[in-house]
């Protein structure tokens, strides 16, 4: 049994060249494909106490250490045989480097300058994707098998694992997952599309928009309590794959390449007159952003398409 450590705590998206103190959630759900890799062994997972939900009751997950100062005492002391970083704060980059262990992988500390980070020998691509945006577009591959080569591991669709349990029931046919992060802002699906889509489909669903959005638990909660998940590329998409719900993810500013749906469900992008598009920015330079090129009778078309296709059976 060796001893593993994974750095991942959600402050700056594992491919993203923008630093950050704000939690991506979604990216510390998607990182949990990795867990399938380290099997039999001791698992300790840093990350930030915000995400900390989303680690709990993981059943291969040893210890989950909150990232704090008396935490960072602790790690001093111990002796791991791998560690994963996949933080590119300097900070914790410098953290990774003075921890004992035997092998390590993702980023670490650039010692010569205060530019970008370096990586560990064998995650090479890591630093590709986060420096060089066009490759980065040009990327056809998912993020879970970039991030399992970035390891030396092979992925298999290994699936996110997720520790909570939800307790709740499906209750409605469509869930409506309409808000986005602070990150990136112009990943939202303009309000008002959303209520022209109630519109056009209340008289063949039940329709239920986003709950908890205050309580992670009562988030994954509402996710579970809806047969189809309508959304952006969010957290509660991440949510919806793990708990296998059938989902149509509108995407816009972001790659649909890097996510994998693991067949349950499908993505629609904007009819656009950009050749930008995915643009991979936060922000949006445009009078009409590529988001409201997703007309709401063509989200309608998907979704009758997914309740027919995966003969889902409608509560109305």
């Amino acid at each position: 049994m060796k001893k593993v450590l994974i750095i991942k705590l959600g402050y700056s998206e594992t491919f993203d060249s923008m630093l950050s103190l704000t939690t991506s959630l979604g990216d510390v759900l998607r990182t949990t494909v990795i867990l399938h890799f380290f099997k039999g062994n001791h698992v300790s997972w840093l990350v930030d106490k915000k995400a900390r939900p989303l680690l709990e009751n993981n059943k291969y997950i040893d210890r989950i250490w909150t990232y704090n100062s008396d935490t960072r005492k602790q790690l001093k002391k111990e002796k791991f045989d791998i560690i994963v970083n996949l933080e590119k704060l300097p900070e914790i980059c410098l953290l990774s480097d003075s921890l004992r262990a035997k092998k390590y992988f993702g980023f670490r500390f650039n010692s010569c300058n205060n530019g970008p980070p370096n990586c560990y020998s064998d995650s090479e691509r890591l630093i590709e994707l986060v420096q060089d945006l066009n490759k980065k577009r040009k990327n056809k591959d998912s993020w879970q098998k970039i991030l399992a080569d970035a390891l030396g591991k092979k992925w298999n669709e290994q699936t996110y694992v997720l520790g909570y349990e939800p307790k709740s029931k499906v209750k409605y046919d469509i869930g409506f997952n309409w808000t986005v992060g602070n990150k990136w802002i112009n990943k939202a699906w303009p309000r008002i599309y959303w209520k022209s889509l109630e519109n056009l489909i209340k008289d063949e669903y039940s329709i239920s928009w986003q709950q908890g959005l205050n309580n992670l638990y009562e988030y994954i909660d509402w996710i579970n309590s809806c047969r189809l998940i309508v959304t952006a590329d969010t957290l509660g998409l991440h949510l919806g794959l793990a708990l296998q719900k059938r989902i149509v993810a509108l995407f816009g500013p972001t790659s649909s390449y890097e996510i994998y749906f693991y067949n349950c469900g499908s993505f629609l992008l904007p009819e656009a007159p950009y050749k930008c598009i995915p643009c991979l920015k936060p922000h949006c330079d445009k009078e009409r952003q590529c988001m409201e090129y997703i007309a709401p009778e063509k989200v309608k078309e998907r979704i009758k398409d997914e309740f027919k296709r995966n003969k889902i059976a409608s509560k109305l």
